[in-house]
């Protein structure tokens, strides 16, 4: 299952559930770890809620190895333990305070084995008084500004359409660890590392911050466009479809009015420079969009980049598959699945030396390589039946 890469001789344990701790793991496996997900008798929880559950197992799980634990007992517990002696990072993200009742917090595991890197993901960090509440991606969106930014200006707060809080907090696990591990190299001492959907939500968002520290007003609610700035990241209709454009300098505004065939609007007092268009913003939307009603997505894109104005034509997860673009830069791994298909996953988002991993396997079942792990441990083939037969550790 191990595959080559920066970090092959790596051993990583994922105890994670859902996306954020998973989705670390899966990063560290795509780079080379060993990654071993721990997951109790009845499994992490996404494998009992359907197509739901199997997105998040496709996406987050591939080319690891499932060990089925019951980590409320003893057996269990030393078999972690053994695990942890051959370990270099534990990613987590139990409750606040759970993985110490179960007695695997990082103070007692890094005291017991001098070289490991905890890694852990929590809701809203572990100092404040909402610490041991539950962390969910659609709260951190709440709770943290992005649904209060996002969404038409007269309408409902909006989530965003993917489970942006806990990618952004699986990528900075990730940062810390490999920071941990080559501090290590000089150390040899593991490291403590935290994140939490809090501190990742605000993080993806400095941007936006750095508009409520320059203007002393909360950003708002705009729709598509930018607050400060029009055209820019504005949603054009087209014939066939939407597009999006930003060109809010002025050379780049005088360019768009000559290109779509309205020198005279570059002129017009509302259109004037770029206060003046966000302040007519409506206005300024409906001339882009009768401009541009006769040009299909393509063509107008196509227009608009040959006078250098960024554009984008918005497009479905089906028109994106077929994207020459997409299928020449290999994003798109290919996962062999376990009834003898295959589909496609979101890989690295980076190559080293231009190259990166193309194919996978898919998620294990739950407990597949219980029997495996445990022999490379040492344990006999009767421990590990004994085992199985009492349930402490299941396979399937």
């Amino acid at each position: 299952m191990t595959t080559h890469g920066p970090l092959t001789g790596i051993r990583v344990l994922d105890l994670g559930q859902y996306i954020a701790g998973p989705s670390a793991g899966q990063t560290l496996s795509d780079l080379g770890a060993d990654v071993i997900k721990i997951e109790s008798v009845a499994g992490d929880q996404v494998r009992g809620i359907g197509d739901f559950g199997e997105s998040m197992l496709r996406a987050f799980n591939r080319d690891k190895r499932s060990v089925s634990l019951d980590l409320t007992t003893e057996a269990g517990k030393q078999i972690l333990h053994r695990l942890l002696a051959h370990t270099d990072v534990l990613v987590q993200n139990f409750r606040v305070g759970s993985a110490e009742r179960l007695g695997l917090g990082a103070t007692e595991l890094m005291e017991l084995y001098r070289g490991l890197i905890y890694a852990s993901v929590s809701g809203y960090g572990t100092r404040g008084p909402s610490k041991s509440r539950p962390g969910l991606d659609i709260a951190a969106q709440a709770e943290f500004g992005m649904m209060h930014t996002t969404g038409e200006a007269d309408g409902e707060p909006q989530r965003m359409g993917f489970h942006a809080v806990d990618t952004a907090a699986a990528n900075a696990l990730v940062t810390g660890i490999l920071a941990a591990l080559f501090t290590r190299t000089s150390t040899g001492r593991g490291t403590h590392v935290e994140t939490s959907l809090l501190e990742a939500a605000l993080s993806v968002q400095a941007a936006s911050w750095g508009q409520y520290t320059v203007t002393g007003e909360a950003p708002e609610r705009c729709g598509n466009g930018q607050a400060l700035a029009a055209p820019a990241a504005d949603a054009v209709s087209t014939a066939d479809g939407t597009i999006v454009l930003s060109a809010y300098t002025a050379s780049k505004f005088v360019a768009l009015c000559n290109v779509i065939g309205r020198p005279e609007m570059a002129q017009d007092p509302r259109f004037a420079d770029n206060p003046a268009r966000v302040a007519n913003r409506p206005a300024l939307m409906a001339a882009l969009a009768e401009a541009l009603s006769t040009k299909t997505r393509e063509e107008a894109v196509e227009l608009l980049m040959s006078v250098g104005i960024v554009a984008g034509a918005v497009r479905s997860y089906d028109e994106i598959a077929e994207d020459k673009d997409v299928i020449e830069s290999e994003v798109l791994v290919h996962v062999s699945a376990r009834d003898g298909a295959s589909y496609t996953s979101p890989g690295l988002p980076f190559t080293l030396d231009g190259k990166r991993r193309t194919a996978s396997e898919a998620a294990p079942e739950l407990g597949q390589h219980t029997a495996e792990v445990l022999a490379g441990l040492g344990y006999s083939d009767h421990e590990i039946d004994v085992f199985t037969a009492s349930r402490v550790v299941t396979t399937h």
